[in-house]
């Protein structure tokens, strides 16, 4: 094989006189770091081109004249490397002292702190003590440097991370550098401010605390936070992100790397889309309404709490869970008792995870027997780069789970026209803010006027939820644990980062009483690994996927065997 083939030569370096392979070309910082050598570094990203400015990551190299920058510097078989010499060592307190010539101490109230790359390496790499007495350099704090980022200019090196992200991945160039010497500084244009979808991700790569998240913005010590890895639920992307939270609260959503998904970078709106988890639109009570007299659902006023010997929070009045299912299924089953099966409807939107979803068709195939199941898929805008047109994480997932119309069956334009005819008696929404979304309101309007029961799964109000005739929570997606698939096939893990509100169970656990109480007899209750391992039965393309296998970054479709 030669290097036209797209392999590239392997090569032999030692680094602290360690041995390691290499394909030649590769970076020396980057080949250092991949193998667990910590060389410091602040204007170096894989993601973005080498700048070499910052000379933090100089590096001995045996036979070179004077000390050369790893991140700049292509292995070669043979080479040499000392990244603890004592002129390295120096060389790196020289390039602390002077980032801190001009730097504030302001690290107890700077959010970066706990996080940040010239605090860390001030005590391992810096200086004891400054040397210097004259007053530091003043510049604009706390300056909206755009709608959705906060620029503190004093905390600024210069490593240009961020103007080369606007330039290169954002494609927008707001940032540049004006000035020169020790005049530079970082600014946008005139009248024209840091506001494009992915904004935020210069917060990500400032290595220090110059540029921050408005939304987060004094809002969290990051060493208290509790970070799980999951997935963005925004769009189909499915981009992989650590969720922040702090007593049972999220504060914040970064993106984590994955190369095969979305590198190391989110949207803004996908970063900022947290707030229905915990805000005053989450449904946490089940709720019953009658029939006949067509009664709200009351869930829209406060909603009556006490505490138990724990502290948390525990519902004082109302239906529970399995009440609130025991009168779905039992509007289901009349419906089907005297108007037969296709009286009956299910739509879903598919926010669901993988095994929630498989086991909502297998009731809807086995149990309801309709063949009246469709799916509603909010559309909105998109990019060439990681915004997909599907506003839902697990419409991929629920197609190659067979979720649509059966036999005879009508989709969601056919459902809303045979309810408002009358055609369809009871209709079951799992997710009725998508259906609103995706088929308008004037749509579903009247198809819910004529129902005889309105069965509605939700996570939060929606404008269909003072219709219901029966109300079941949810849980979202950041209290559950289990798969989902994105746009392009890659099945990836989400994991639960939060408690759900007191006697609220997840959906998985809602299908399965369902079912339970459709057939009249108790069944297993949900566990999602188990499903899993049948999800990957049922999809020929996730044959031989295994839960423990999905790890940090998933698996595609297909890589099972």
């Amino acid at each position: 094989m030669t290097e036209r083939d797209g392999f590239k030569k392997p090569v032999k370096v030692v680094i602290d006189g360690r041995e390691i392979v290499a394909e030649a070309g590769e970076m020396l910082l980057q080949v250092a770091l991949d193998n667990g050598v910590e060389i410091p570094h602040y204007c170096y990203h894989p993601k973005l081109s080498i700048d070499g400015s910052c000379r933090m990551c100089q590096v001995k190299i045996e036979k070179a004249p004077k000390l050369a920058i790893s991140c700049n510097t292509p292995v070669a078989d043979g080479m040499v490397v000392d990244t603890k010499a004592g002129e390295v060592v120096e060389a790196r307190k020289a390039v602390m002292e002077l980032l801190l010539l001009n730097h504030p101490l302001d690290c107890p109230i700077c959010d970066q702190a706990g996080e940040c790359y010239l605090q860390d390496y001030s005590f391992g790499h810096g200086r004891s003590e400054a040397r210097t007495t004259s007053p530091r350099r003043k510049g604009v704090k706390r300056h909206p440097i755009g709608p959705r980022v906060v620029f503190d200019q004093e905390r600024c090196i210069l490593c240009r991370r961020c103007v080369r992200f606007t330039h290169e991945i954002s494609k927008t160039d707001e940032l540049r550098v004006f000035g020169a010497g020790d005049r530079s500084r970082i600014a946008t244009s005139q009248d024209r401010p840091l506001d494009n979808p992915y904004s935020i991700n210069v917060a990500d790569v400032c290595p220090v605390g110059a540029l921050l998240s408005a939304d987060f913005h004094h809002k969290r010590r990051v060493w208290f936070l509790e970070e799980t890895e999951t997935v963005c639920p925004t769009c189909s992307n499915g981009c992989n992100v650590k969720i922040g939270a702090f007593r049972n609260r999220i504060e914040r959503l970064v993106p984590r790397r994955n190369d095969e998904v979305n590198d190391t970078w989110m949207c803004d709106h996908g970063r900022l889309n947290y707030a229905f988890v915990q805000d005053e639109t989450r449904l946490r009570e089940p709720a019953i309404a009658g029939r006949e007299a067509r009664e709200p659902v009351p869930v829209a006023g406060p909603i009556d709490y006490t505490r138990d010997s724990d502290g948390r929070e525990v519902r004082a009045s109302g239906p529970s869970v399995d009440e609130a299912i025991a009168a779905a299924a039992a509007s289901l089953r009349a419906a089907v008792a005297t108007y037969g099966a296709t009286s009956v409807a299910v739509v879903l939107t598919p926010t669901l995870t993988n095994e929630e979803t498989l086991l909502l068709a297998r009731l809807v195939r086995e149990e309801l027997k309709t063949p009246h199941f469709a799916l509603a898929v909010p559309l909105g805008l998109s990019d060439d780069f990681l915004i997909k047109p599907e506003k839902v994480a697990n419409a991929r997932g629920a197609r190659d789970l067979g979720v649509g119309p059966g036999d005879g069956g009508k989709d969601l334009a056919g459902i809303l026209a045979a309810c408002a005819s009358g055609e369809i008696k009871v209709l079951w929404v799992v997710g009725s803010d998508g259906l609103v979304a995706a088929a308008g309101l004037d749509a579903v309007e009247p198809a819910v006027a004529n129902l005889e029961a309105l069965l509605l799964q939700d996570t939060n109000r929606s404008a269909l939820t003072d219709r219901a005739t029966v109300l079941v929570p949810g849980c979202t997606w950041a209290e559950k644990d289990g798969s989902m698939t994105n746009h392009a096939g890659r099945v990836q893990r989400i994991r639960p980062a939060l408690r759900p509100p007191t006697g609220l169970v997840a959906d998985g656990e809602i299908f399965a009483r369902m079912a339970s109480a459709l057939r009249g007899e108790a069944g297993a209750p949900f566990e999602p690994r188990v499903a899993f391992a049948e999800v990957a039965k049922a999809v020929p393309s996730y044959v031989g996927l295994e839960w423990a296998r999905l790890g940090s970054r998933g698996l595609a479709a297909g890589q099972g065997a």
